[in-house]
């Protein structure tokens, strides 16, 4: 396609910008499998890709490539540049089979299924490499039969870097104490500086891998030095980013690079639960070359030791509710990213992007996560340091702050919120008055939001005027600009446990007929014959309902009948609309 300079961004494609960049966008969307309405059991809604992409409107869409890849794929014709990194791709693919499929009728069918797949690349060269190479190992493990060739590759290299972190060469190194010339004027700042160096040393250790992929560490730790340990720059980065962090306790989401090297990602991470952080370490669902999985642990005894104490959190799909309680009850939470591939937010688990979200600061290690995070224009919703090696071995540490434009409600507020609530219920009820919850639509009609608004607005003001002594509690007046569905449901279940409801109405037929009515209006088509069972939101709040009713049995439940809500499953990932039906 012709290419306009302003397609030069991520940060700029957008539908509506112009007909053939819409074209190309779904067309490469597509392509590369990754449109959520064709595969929506694997792809992430827009929703969930919000909570970790800055995207500024609904049009905006993210590009999970940099910024120097974009002209390529954008380039109908391959450059050199794009066929060298399909090469790339091929070859890895190649050494793959070589080495692990002896039988060569068996080698001979996947390296020709293969090369049917790569042909069809070449030919229109629009996939993303590492998209490419998703597809070569999803042919080889299915055609193989194999579950992770490199199971005991990583586990030695698991095994080599455990024994140089044992060492006393290396104990010497990160434990040299530094310039005692400094003054030191206060003991907190002084503690502060102190952990800064101690995890800068560790950080740039961890990228070092001849210790753990040479014949023997001993090798690459002769070569080490008290200075190859430090760098001005990482140690001024981190300690402009962790400041917040000596006030409150950060939430981190780490996402390591290879085995072995995990051994000193560990080591980091120890370091920061000992500095008072929270971290969740995000791995591989399964075989990606050298990438650490989350599955390595059952197979790799030293692996399994070293997370002795961890949680391993298997639910791809946990609700805010469940990684929050799982976070505050355990220090170290091992997650999957729910891929088998480069760091791809359009297939990252539901549980990895509410990780992202709950987290105060990302930790990306590794230049393909380097490539992801840093060599884009695109923002994202959290602040990110990524460290890694370049080609010419030279340490690199960035730091990307998060979107200016980003409203974050973390935990704290959320609560905070819900108790300012719970305590006008409170005082609702001591001064005589029953308290009612109404559960009503507001975003389960696609496009209607503000219309569900008003409908609600208008039928609890009919309600306040017609029934006396009662406080009823419009869910619609507590909205604030920057709250998605999973921040309104978690602050609500607050509210809902809380036991201060007497009545718990939920929205009927009737009621918005009512609503149009006292508006003035006929009743849309869109809106005909529905009522609260039509909303996953609803669902949900009726099972917390009939469990609140189990509790406080003088509770009463007013509306359709709990049965008729139950053929939903749950709200839509970060939507304000229902999902699917069950």
């Amino acid at each position: 396609m012709s290419l306009s300079p302003e397609f030069t961004s991520v940060q700029n494609l957008h539908y509506g910008r112009s007909p053939a960049l819409d074209a190309w966008l779904l067309h490469f969307l597509t392509e590369n499998n990754l449109e959520h309405s064709i595969d929506p059991g694997k792809n992430a809604s827009p929703e969930q890709i919000r909570f970790m992409v800055a995207l500024k409107d609904e049009s905006h869409i993210y590009g999970p490539f940099s910024d120097r890849r974009l002209p390529r794929l954008l380039n109908s014709s391959q450059d050199t540049y794009m066929r060298k990194e399909y090469n790339a791709e091929w070859l890895a693919l190649a050494r793959l089979v070589h080495e692990f499929v002896a039988d060569p009728s068996d080698r001979k069918r996947i390296l020709m299924l293969c090369a049917h797949k790569f042909r069809q690349i070449l030919v229109s060269p629009i996939m993303i490499p590492s998209r490419v190479m998703k597809r070569f190992i999803t042919i080889f493990l299915t055609q193989s039969g194999l579950t992770d060739p490199y199971r005991e590759r990583k586990a030695k290299f698991n095994r080599q870097a455990q024994e140089a972190l044992d060492s006393p060469e290396l104990d010497r190194l990160l434990n040299i104490c530094p310039d005692a010339s400094q003054r030191c004027e206060r003991l907190a700042d002084f503690r502060f500086g102190l952990d800064m160096i101690e995890l800068t040393r560790m950080i740039i250790l961890s990228t070092l891998g001849d210790i753990w992929t040479g014949p023997y560490y001993q090798a690459a730790c002769d070569r080490l030095s008290a200075p190859d340990l430090c760098d001005d720059h990482a140690l001024s980065t981190l300690k402009t980013v962790f400041e917040k962090g000596r006030r409150h306790s950060l939430r981190i989401l780490y996402l390591p690079d290879t085995s072995g090297g995990l051994m000193f990602d560990l080591l980091i991470i120890r370091t920061l639960i000992r500095q008072g952080h929270r971290v969740v370490l995000a791995l591989k669902e399964g075989f990606y070359f050298d990438s650490p999985s989350f599955w390595d642990w059952e197979q790799d005894p030293v692996l399994g030791d070293v997370l002795e104490g961890a949680h391993l959190f298997a639910n791809p799909r946990a609700s805010k509710n469940e990684l929050l309680q799982a976070q505050r009850e355990h220090p170290l939470l091992v997650i999957s990213d729910g891929t088998r591939e480069e760091l791809n937010l359009y297939r990252c688990s539901v549980t990895f992007a509410r990780a992202w979200k709950e987290s105060d600061l990302i930790i990306a290690k590794g230049e393909p996560n380097h490539r992801r995070l840093i060599q884009t224009s695109q923002e994202f919703t959290r602040d990110i340091v990524c460290f890694h090696r370049d080609a010419a071995n030279s340490f690199q540490l960035h730091h990307k702050p998060c979107a200016e434009h980003v409203v974050r409600f973390n935990e704290h507020q959320l609560l905070d919120k819900a108790d300012e609530i719970i305590a006008t219920m409170r005082t609702a009820k001591a001064s005589g008055r029953s308290v009612m919850f109404y559960s009503a639509v507001i975003g389960s009609i696609p496009g209607q939001t503000g219309t569900a608004i008003k409908v609600v607005d208008t039928f609890v003001r009919y309600l306040r005027e017609k029934q006396e002594a009662t406080y009823i509690i419009n869910p619609a007046e507590h909205f604030e600009e920057g709250m998605d569905a999973d921040d309104l449901m978690f602050m609500w279940e607050r509210v809902q446990r809380s036991g201060r409801i007497n009545v718990w109405r939920f929205q009927t037929v009737t009621d918005i007929e009512r609503s149009f009515e006292l508006m003035g209006r006929k009743i849309p088509p869109v809106w005909a014959g529905k009522d609260s069972t039509f909303s996953t939101g609803c669902t949900k709040e009726m099972r917390i309902a009939l469990d609140m009713q189990q509790k406080h049995p003088e509770m009463q439940i007013i509306g359709p009948s709990p049965d008729k809500f139950f053929r939903r499953s749950e709200y839509g990932v970060g939507k304000f609309s229902d999902e699917t039906l069950s």
